[in-house]
């Protein structure tokens, strides 16, 4: 099961990520996870959110340039290693991450998983009986 991540590109100025954070409030969207990484001229904004096309309308509305995005989003304990024994068996497996970022809540941690091969990794996952979220769990 694949969620769908947004990714917004922003200019490096001061107020665009506010700018994003309004036009989705304003539409009553959530934003459950997001991760921040940026380049000396823009920014790219990664979100996952509670309503996906309702998001991408209003980002777009607001003349946002938006991609959408497969990604895996695993959940497991958090716990020291955990994250570590699932990582050493997609290593073990050759499978190259692109990017990821986690978000813990209580004794549960949820990570997104960006793999350069999305169904082969899905497919080790599985094998290792790992708990696969779809959108309607985050």
């Amino acid at each position: 099961m694949t969620i769908k991540q947004i990714s917004v590109f922003l200019e490096n100025k001061s107020g665009r990520i506010n700018d994003v954070t309004k036009a989705l409030a304003a539409e009553g969207i959530n934003m459950h996870a997001f991760s921040m990484a940026e380049t000396t001229d823009f920014g790219i904004l990664r979100l996952i959110v509670s309503d996906v096309d309702k998001a991408v309308k209003a980002l777009q509305k607001e003349n946002f340039a938006v991609v959408l995005t497969d990604v895996l989003c695993i959940s497991c304990p958090n716990v020291a290693g955990a994250l570590s024994k699932i990582l050493e068996n997609l290593a073990k497996h050759g499978v190259f991450i692109e990017y990821m970022y986690a978000f813990a809540q209580g004794e549960v941690a949820k990570i997104v998983i960006r793999p350069s091969e999305l169904e082969s990794c899905q497919n080790i996952l599985k094998d290792d009986d790992c708990n696969i979220l779809c959108d309607d769990e985050l």
